[in-house]
């Protein structure tokens, strides 16, 4: 109340038009347009989106081990916070609209003292205010609940100085009214236009501002990485108006939960959810019909909706880092898939659909609880790199011989008791790791030798004596690890000296084999057994013994 000063002397007319001044200039900054007009939709909007975060509490899964009654506890405690967030959110987007109503009030009273100052009677004296025609009054700030639209300014122009209006009569310098000052237009549109000073991070009212903005834009890429605020754990409705976006990147930040508005976003190709708190995904997720990359890695899912398999543009797909115990079998309707990643997670299954992935280059499903793989594996021809690190894989389905186009293969820290033989048909594969597993390898395929293409390879702690002769045709291999292996074949200080150095061991060892089996010597072991006929003819067999 500071700025009342209510004991100033006001003796003149310019001591009172100077305080007039004095107290417009008080005021906090105007809200913008765009910011008014999310606010108006933040409070008619936050009973809808109340209801979908409560929606997502009551759908989160009891675990086996927690009590029921402590998770019901939990489940209260986040409604009641949801609650207070919304009133909150309330509050603060009503403040803005009262300093929106405030404005408006100082922008008429500004205007009957520019009346009384630039309109004087022909006497030389202003006319009373009972002689102008009333102005009508202002609604208070309570209206802005209701359907009416809050008072805005006129002027809307662009960065050329041509479009803007001339400047009235004004109050400051020269005795004149104030002209309310012009919104500029920018072509340019940035998240940091509209960060708060709370580092940088927008509010939940800044960030529907923003939308609003970018749909009257018809904006194509919007970046919000690490861009709002930890309060803001939902998204506004008003996100589904953004129908002209292909990017949207929302990572680094901490949404609980997404709008079914979400699936307005029909011209999406990229969208970029990692590393939020996200727990369940809308069925609507299943309208963003043109989506080609889809990062949902570092979130808390522990399913995905059926919606999911309408993807069917869908080429990149990260559910890494989740909380998955099953892919759905809807995953094999994504044909056009060329990348999918769902390590880290709890993954005790990867279903035979997964043979309808056709295009299917990568699959990483590292850190998982895979017990095998399925046969269906074998019919993704296109497969490039299969990694499965870290699962409980006791063996590999023979139908990975179809592989044609395997390159990379990790099965490390499994449970393997062997490689099967059809493997070594997979000719492609260029890196192979089978090192630590915990079930006692004790050999690898005799038919190593056919993976000519090999260049690094892997067989490190396991129980492996002898090494398979075919090792002789592995040329083109770069990189051999073998330690922690009770290696005889060959000596420990020749798979020391590198890859070259044991392909050539095993080379020469099979042709010093080999040119010993083609040379006769007689040896003092022979013994003849002749059996002879009643005739006493000459001996018909021998038998040598060695």
């Amino acid at each position: 109340m500071n700025s009342l000063q209510l004991d100033k002397r006001l003796d003149t007319t310019e001591q009172v038009v100077e305080e007039i001044m004095r107290i417009h200039r008080s005021l906090p900054p105007r809200p913008g347009l765009d910011e008014v007009e999310a606010a108006r939709s933040l409070i008619q909007n936050v009973e809808k989106e109340d209801q979908s975060w409560l929606e997502a509490i009551d759908n989160q899964r009891k675990p086996s081990d927690v009590p029921g009654e402590l998770f019901s506890v939990l489940r209260e405690m986040k409604r009641g916070l949801v609650r207070f967030r919304s009133k909150e959110q309330i509050r603060e987007a009503a403040k803005l609209l009262d300093l929106e109503t405030v404005h408006s009030h100082f922008d008429d009273f500004i205007q009957r003292a520019s009346d009384c100052i630039a309109s004087p009677s022909p006497n030389g004296v202003s006319a009373p205010a009972s002689s102008r025609p009333p102005r009508a009054p202002t609604p208070p700030s309570s209206l802005y609940f209701s359907e009416k639209t809050p008072a805005r300014p006129k002027e809307m122009v662009s960065r050329d100085d041509s479009f803007v209006s001339k400047a009235k009569p004004s109050l400051y310098g020269d005795g004149f009214a104030a002209p309310r000052t012009p919104q500029i237009v920018d072509s340019t549109l940035t998240a940091g236009k509209f960060a708060d000073n709370d580092g940088e991070k927008l509010s939940l009212i800044k960030l529907a501002s923003l939308i609003e903005v970018s749909a009257k834009k018809a904006t194509k890429e919007l970046n919000l990485q690490n861009k709002l605020s930890a309060q803001v754990e939902w998204l506004p409705d008003s996100i589904g108006k953004l129908s002209t976006l292909t990017l949207l990147d929302l990572s680094e930040n901490n949404i609980v939960v997404l709008p079914n508005a979400i699936g307005g976003l029909s011209s999406l190709t990229n969208l970029d959810l990692r590393s939020n708190r996200n727990n369940q995904l809308p069925e609507s997720i299943g309208e963003l019909l043109n989506l080609v990359y889809l990062d949902l890695s570092g979130n808390q899912l522990s399913s995905l909706p059926s919606s999911f398999s309408r993807l069917l543009q869908l080429e990149e797909l990260n559910l890494s880092c989740n909380n998955l115990p099953v892919l759905p079998e809807s995953i094999g309707s994504l044909a056009n898939l060329k990348k999918l990643d769902v390590e880290t997670n709890d993954i005790e299954e990867i279903p035979y659909s997964i043979g309808g992935c056709s295009s299917l280059k990568e699959l990483r499903a590292d850190y998982n609880k895979l017990k095998a793989l399925p046969e269906a594996i074998g019919k993704i021809t296109t497969l490039e790199i299969l990694s499965v690190r870290y699962n409980n894989i006791r063996q590999l389905p023979t139908t990975m011989s179809s592989l044609a186009s395997l390159r990379e293969l990790d099965v490390s820290f499994n449970e393997l008791e062997s490689v099967p033989e059809s493997l070594c048909f997979a000719t492609s594969l260029v890196k192979l790791n089978v090192g630590n597993n915990f079930a006692d390898m004790i050999s690898l395929p005799r038919s190593l030798g056919n993976l000519e293409m090999l260049e690094e390879l892997d067989i490190s702690n396991n129980q492996i004596r002898v090494l398979p002769e075919s090792f002789r045709m592995l040329t083109k291999l770069r990189v051999f690890r073998a330690q922690e292996n009770p290696l005889q074949v060959p000596p420990r200080d020749i798979a020391e000296k590198g890859p070259q150095a044991v392909v050539q061991y095993m080379n020469d060892l099979v042709e010093a084999r080999n040119a010993k089996s083609l040379v006769v010597k007689p040896k003092k072991s022979w013994v003849q057994m002749c059996f002879f006929s009643k005739s006493n003819k000459k001996k018909q067999s021998t038998m040598e013994i060695v």
